[in-house]
């Protein structure tokens, strides 16, 4: 991935505000423009049109994402203590930037442009996979109950991060996300570890 310059970094990030503030149908270059004091024309020299803004955006969180979990998986940590380090680092990367949370969860950014759909899939891909293949090493080492599917346990446990950071966000971030994921993490850990 080509490094993104100080003035491209400047655009995504008012790009996520505008959205996670006015919603998808007010990110506009107009839009972004007027937010930074700039000329549109000065927009267009760093992106060719919002759909590359939009895909830096998602680039970028992928790009973070990938060297997270490469970090944890690297680590000596038992199976089940590496996916709630991934659970816990996601709720609390977004718990640090709700507009993040606000761009990536977007459903309608993404359903109607192949690109953009494209990208979403490949980042829950990345993170599922990685719990997947996790889960499957916890049922080797019996940490993890194997009487259900690695595939099933991998989508239960990112659709509940899902679910929960959606909630806090059209909740207009009424509760603690961190509590309540912490809490969440428990529950799911009792649901999946191998009782011994």
């Amino acid at each position: 991935m080509v490094a993104l310059t100080d003035r491209q970094r400047e655009i995504i990030e008012t790009a996520i505000n505008i959205i996670a503030q006015k919603g998808i149908q007010q990110l506009t270059i107009k839009n972004i423009a007027k937010s930074m004091g700039i000329s549109e024309p000065a927009i267009y020299r760093h992106f060719n049109c919002k759909l590359d803004i939009l895909l830096s955006i998602l680039a970028n969180f992928q790009e973070s994402t990938k060297s997270s979990l490469q970090r944890i998986q690297e680590t000596d940590k038992p199976a089940i203590e590496k996916i709630e380090t991934i659970f816990s680092t996601h709720i609390i990367r977004f718990a640090a930037n709700p507009a993040l949370a606000a761009t990536i969860f977007s459903e309608e950014i993404f359903q109607n442009d192949i690109k953009l759909s494209t990208k979403v899939a490949s980042i829950m891909e990345l993170s599922q996979a990685a719990i997947e293949k996790l889960i499957k090493s916890g049922q080797d080492h019996n940490e993890i109950r194997n009487d259900i599917s690695a595939g099933h346990l991998a989508i239960m446990i990112i659709g509940s991060l899902r679910l929960l950071v959606t909630r806090w966000r059209l909740s207009r971030f009424s509760f603690d996300l961190e509590v309540e994921g912490t809490k969440l993490w428990k529950s799911i850990e009792r649901l999946v570890k191998n009782k011994q």
